[in-house]
């Protein structure tokens, strides 16, 4: 009941609060309805401070109409709908000038089962969530912009509150083809740091691991590039590769066997 009460809480919001736009707004409002349909192969650690790798292949997709949008992790974006830190879920602008995006999202989190990973086997598993995020983005020049969010978890199931600050650069665009790339931080209070970096003293004999009870601090750092490809006016490809170093109380975890960490993903999708 809690959490339906906040979807229909928040899609009131959504469609309730009028946005704040420039010129072209109205035109983007009046499109027809635009969607998204793909699959992606990914490979990234198994979890934050992983060795080893965990392969997956996902459908991708994402659909907007009129200011409302919900899409899977990454569907946003490869729809066009602009370089805005959103991310998957569903979403809406407050905020659209040829400056500033400002923007609020729901997504549900599916936490951790603590099963997955030998190095994590016997810790409590992470509920999964229903997680509220606000975004900024300002664009210092066409091609480049740099974008903050904030995201909490709503029904207080451990996942905390987490920020990022990133800078982002698009430096080759032609018909066709998009090269993008980013670099940022991110930080977590001490709740999400306890969750998915801590080791509490009646698990740490199940889990073989000491006892450690972090505090709020930088989570990370990171960079990464992508690439889009049309192949006409509906297919394309894309793929992106980055790597991040953990920082702060994430970093001095026993759960961490490698700070720094890589992963890959391609993909090919179509839209209308």
């Amino acid at each position: 009941m809690r959490t339906a009460s906040l979807l229909l809480t928040a899609t009131a919001l959504m469609t309730a609060v009028p946005a704040q736009a420039g010129p072209d707004a109205a035109k983007d409002k009046d499109e027809d309805i635009r969607y998204l349909l793909g699959a992606s192969l990914s490979a990234a650690p198994e979890y934050d401070g992983a060795s080893r790798l965990k392969f997956k292949v996902r459908p991708l997709w994402a659909v907007r109409f009129g200011r409302i949008r919900i899409a899977t992790s990454g569907g946003s974006a490869l729809l066009g709908f602009g370089r805005e830190n959103v991310g998957a879920g569903a979403s809406t602008q407050l905020v659209e000038s040829a400056k500033w995006r400002v923007g609020v999202s729901l997504r549900f989190d599916s936490g951790r089962n603590s099963g997955d990973a030998r190095t994590t086997q016997g810790l409590p598993d992470v509920k999964r969530t229903l997680r509220a995020k606000f975004s900024a983005t300002y664009t210092l020049t066409p091609d480049w912009n740099i974008s903050g969010s904030l995201s909490q978890d709503m029904l207080g199931r451990g996942g905390g509150l987490t920020a990022g600050l990133d800078l982002g650069w698009r430096f080759y665009r032609s018909e066709s083809t998009e090269w993008t790339s980013g670099i940022g931080l991110s930080a977590a209070n001490a709740q999400n740091m306890r969750s998915y970096f801590g080791v509490p003293a009646s698990a740490a004999a199940a889990s073989g691991k000491p006892a450690y009870e972090p505090g709020a601090g930088l989570r990370d750092v990171h960079i990464g590039v992508g690439v889009k490809h049309a192949l006409d006016q509906h297919w394309f490809v894309f793929g992106s590769a980055g790597a991040s170093q953990l920082q702060g109380p994430a970093a001095d975890s026993p759960l961490v066997e490698k700070r720094g960490g890589y992963g890959a993903s391609v993909g090919v999708a179509w839209r209308n």
